[in-house]
């Protein structure tokens, strides 16, 4: 390698070729072959170093080494969007933020709810409020059931009775399971607890992420007037429907276990598919959000 140089060296420097090198640098084309290989891995060299100190937007050539006249050459690439993603070498930082955010890919979702913390606050708000019902669900079930139970069980139901159960059971799974749940209380849940992210929100919401999930408390003021309203409406109806006799009761309560569970399962399939898709399915009625 050192007798490489030091021909290259003598090259350039005596007006006239030597013995070891017979031809000229200034010629176009050398032939000596010492010189060819001392050209070339100077070329190369100089390619591995350029690679380490030029901007990401540049590419550096070498044919400015092939001509002692020539000055480097640098071209510029044709566009940023040719490139997927930009690429930083050694050192280098980028000329601007723009090539920094064209690395990244743009995410609708906070970054806080990619954390599995955060995931697990957002199944909490809304496994909280499905467990709420399933625990209503298995309250009510052995009153529902009960008119159906063996032999020894109660009075069997008559026509008009078995018909009053059947009409009251398609119509709590209309008007609650799909007009209440699916179409809005559901929707609502799944958003706001989509909204309870580790290190941003509150730890009181964290922890009480159920009741934050149903509207009850930091909310705007019409969906919490509405939410306390339907809570205490619902308290008030099933405490009159314990005093029912049999077995109006019980044509009442199995319309209400048709509708708990269609309210149940909605909220589950809304916060799967949600969090499939990325998207909340309503809009989360957080404070300030009803000035916009």
């Amino acid at each position: 390698v050192k007798s490489v140089f030091s021909c290259v060296r003598r090259s350039i420097t005596q007006s006239k070729p030597t013995s070891c090198c017979r031809c000229s640098l200034w010629r176009a084309k050398p032939n000596c072959r010492m010189c060819r290989i001392g050209l070339t891995s100077l070329a190369v060299l100089a390619t591995i170093a350029s690679g380490f100190s030029s901007s990401p937007n540049t590419v550096f050539t070498p044919r400015a080494f092939m001509s002692s006249t020539s000055t480097a050459t640098v071209r510029r690439r044709p566009s940023a969007a040719t490139s997927a993603v930009a690429t930083i070498r050694g050192g280098a930082k980028p000329s601007s933020p723009t090539e920094v955010s064209a690395a990244r890919p743009v995410d609708d979702v906070p970054a806080g709810t990619k954390c599995p913390v955060s995931f697990l606050a957002s199944a909490w708000g809304a496994g909280g409020v499905a467990y709420i019902l399933l625990k209503a669900v298995r309250r009510l079930l052995p009153i529902a059931i009960e008119p159906f139970v063996g032999e020894g069980g109660p009075v069997p139901l008559t026509s008009v009775q078995l018909g009053a159960y059947v009409a009251t059971a398609l119509f709590f799974a209309y008007a609650e399971g799909y007009k209440g749940f699916q179409k809005k209380f559901s929707p609502l849940v799944v958003s706001r607890s989509r909204t309870l992210i580790v290190g941003t929100s509150s730890y009181l919401h964290i922890l009480l992420a159920p009741f934050y999930s149903m509207g009850l408390f930091h909310a705007t003021k019409k969906r919490m007037t509405v939410s306390w309203c339907v809570t205490l409406g619902v308290a008030a109806i099933v405490a009159a429907v314990k005093r029912l006799p049999y077995p109006w009761r019980n044509v009442v309560d199995g319309g209400v276990v048709v509708g708990l569970t269609w309210g149940t399962a909605s909220i589950i399939w809304g916060f799967l598919r949600a969090l499939a898709t990325g998207e909340s399915p309503a809009d989360a009625a957080l404070p300030g959000s009803d000035k916009k």
